[in-house]
């Protein structure tokens, strides 16, 4: 079954289109990352396919994504922005909010057992009873994907979720978004780190200038792909089987160099 199905998705900010008759189909299961430079569209993208923003051409596994009522969609769905606005509720109330869509008037024994693994999942037990205004940036981020979570979703969906994050936790979010995708549901992340990215998803969806550029697995994965989407000039070395990029012009080689 599709995921995710757009077709010539179109979107314009006051008066400026953003989005150019995108075309996008993502099967459950997939793990796809999406790249690119800043003001690509990928964001709007993302808010799009998760009907935070209105538009047509957008369906959620096969039915229009207008014709969910927001429960319905919010326990199929889940979406973590770039920023979570701290506030003075605990963290565990925070992440319980993910289980709204699922609840009567009080959290069942069930809610409250799936927060518990969920903040266990993610490493944030600890902080289950601190106020998530006094968390850190990389911690506050860490309680967004756990509340997404949390929903028990078909589809998980993050933009930029390894923002603000060390190393250690950067791997274990991307761990997440795989592992998510390898149970059989299905991950999209907007990512920047391009690196990160090509170690852990297996399909990636370059854009810019509101158009997908270029959509596939690592064969896709060319110097000249890299200079048209970003205009940086670079080298794709494999390092255990793990492509990575190197970028030629910030190191400052010279042509004659290369």
């Amino acid at each position: 079954m599709k995921a995710v199905k757009v077709r010539n998705l179109r979107f314009t900010y006051n008066g400026s289109e953003v989005l150019r008759g995108i075309d996008l189909e993502v099967e459950e299961g997939e793990f796809i990352v999406i790249l690119g430079p800043n003001g690509a569209g990928k964001s709007t993208l993302l808010r799009c396919i998760a009907g935070i923003l209105h538009c047509e051409g957008v369906e959620v596994l096969e039915r229009p994504i207008e014709s969910y009522p927001r429960n319905e969609l919010a326990r199929v769905l889940a979406y973590v922005p770039q920023r979570c606005e701290p506030g003075f509720m605990t963290v565990f109330d925070t992440v319980l909010l993910g289980r709204r869509p699922y609840m009567g008037l009080r959290p069942s024994k069930r809610d409250i057992e799936v927060v518990r693994k969920t903040l266990e999942k993610l490493g944030i037990s600890h902080l289950a009873l601190k106020p998530t205004n006094r968390l850190s940036g990389g911690e506050l981020q860490k309680v967004s994907i756990a509340r997404a979570l949390a929903q028990e979703p078909r589809i998980l969906m993050m933009d930029e979720p390894t923002n603000n994050l060390d190393l250690k936790s950067q791997l274990e979010v991307m761990e997440i978004a795989r592992d998510f995708a390898l149970s059989g549901g299905t991950s999209i992340v907007v990512m920047h780190d391009v690196n990160l990215a090509l170690r852990f998803a297996e399909r990636f969806v370059f854009m810019k200038n509101g158009e997908i550029i270029a959509d596939g697995g690592r064969k896709i994965l060319k110097p000249e792909l890299f200079e048209e989407v970003y205009g940086v000039k670079v080298e794709v070395e494999e390092i255990r089987g793990i492509p990575v990029i190197v970028s030629l012009s910030h190191l400052g080689f010279s042509e004659e160099f290369k």
